[in-house]
């Protein structure tokens, strides 16, 4: 398994390093799976086959339209995917079984979350425009946005769950993004996620978010930075905190964003590829460590950020971080409601109200 994951269990949450700009790390392999050693593939040589084009057929309740994904042999191609009025209840409900499944094997919890987060975290709550305003629309599926320096590694992501995404051809991405978010969270010991689906997807690259609208990991003011960038999604100081738990799971490797340790004692053995420098002692648990963790600093081995260490150090940003070190119960509370919030960020919903999974009676898959 070592060899198998890639930057699928070795990924941060939100910051990014300038040093990853115009960077994709693949894994050659020459079956589907990733190998141990990563080489650097350039957009400018790689995509020169790569063409939006659109479809005229229609398809039943869908419109057909291209989105960029892996190939199976680690290049690009284009795929149709569907323009849904909304996501199939049902089939959202058989994708979560698959994303379960995908989990178990791959180890990749932490790159899935970073998927959902990415894909939403562009929300600009001052544009009332949609998609303009950015969120969660399935806008990262396409090249020019995986081209962003912050969201460096996970074409990885796209490529782990797009066999479920062609499986389930009534799931938007944007639905199928923050779904595979909250269920990482869930199967790794997190809170149950209050999540609603039936997000639309956006149809073309044009309308992607421009590049800067997520958080850097060592901007020179760290708390002014975090408030600047979340403040503009609608999030407050407290739901700042609690997002920043989720790097309890999660390592950063120092090649790909310029932070980090090559390996420690907790990261030399995998699970997944080894390597990396996390921010606990069990990068696959979710818990409250994170915050004794940056709290203590007395372990080497364990990372910790500018945007970690502020948590302790601005005044209000300390009173939540010292209320869920001491208080896991607290902590995951409010980190449900705040996953949950960021997840409907800039969404368009159909039907408006979204759709409640856990309403829906399980039904046979596809």
């Amino acid at each position: 398994m070592a060899s198998s994951l890639g930057t699928a269990a070795s990924s941060r949450i939100f910051p990014s390093s300038s040093s990853a700009r115009g960077r994709l790390y693949l894994r050659s392999s020459s079956s589907s799976s990733f190998s141990s050693s990563p080489s650097r593939l350039s957009f400018s040589s790689s995509l020169k086959s790569l063409a939006f084009r659109s479809l005229s057929s229609h398809f039943s309740r869908y419109q057909w339209t291209s989105a960029v994904n892996l190939s199976s042999r680690g290049g690009f191609c284009t795929t149709a995917s569907p323009k849904c009025a909304a996501s199939d209840p049902n089939q959202l409900k058989s994708a979560r079984e698959d994303i379960k499944e995908l989990l178990k094997s791959k180890f990749c919890h932490p790159i899935l979350v970073r998927l959902g987060w990415h894909d939403a975290g562009t929300y600009n709550k001052n544009i009332k425009e949609w998609p303009q305003r950015g969120g969660a629309n399935g806008s990262l599926r396409f090249e020019v946005e995986l081209k962003h320096a912050a969201n460096a590694g996970l074409v990885n992501a796209l490529n782990l769950i797009q066999p479920i995404k062609d499986k389930y051809s009534g799931v938007t991405y944007a639905d199928l993004f923050q779904l595979a978010s909250a269920t990482a969270i869930e199967e790794v010991g997190g809170p149950k996620i209050p999540m609603k689906y039936g997000r639309v997807d956006v149809s073309s690259p044009n309308e992607c978010p421009e590049e800067g609208r997520l958080p850097a990991a060592g901007p020179p003011s760290p708390a002014d930075h975090l408030r600047e960038v979340f403040y503009r999604m609608g999030l407050n100081d407290k739901e700042i905190v609690a997002l920043s738990g989720a790097h309890t799971l999660g390592r950063s490797r120092p090649e790909r964003s310029g932070w980090g340790k090559p390996e420690t004692k907790y990261t030399k053995d995998g699970p997944g590829a080894p390597g990396g420098q996390s921010w606990t002692v069990q990068w696959l648990k979710f818990d409250n460590s994170y915050f004794k963790d940056v709290k203590a600093k007395r372990d080497e081995d364990l990372l910790v950020l500018p945007t970690d260490a502020v948590l302790f150090e601005d005044p209000s940003f300390k009173v939540y971080a010292e209320k869920y070190a001491e208080d896991q119960e607290a902590f995951f509370k409010d980190y449900a409601e705040a996953h949950a919030k960021l997840s409907n960020l800039g969404a368009k919903f159909d039907p408006p109200e979204g759709i409640v999974l856990d309403d829906v009676p399980t039904q046979a898959a596809p």
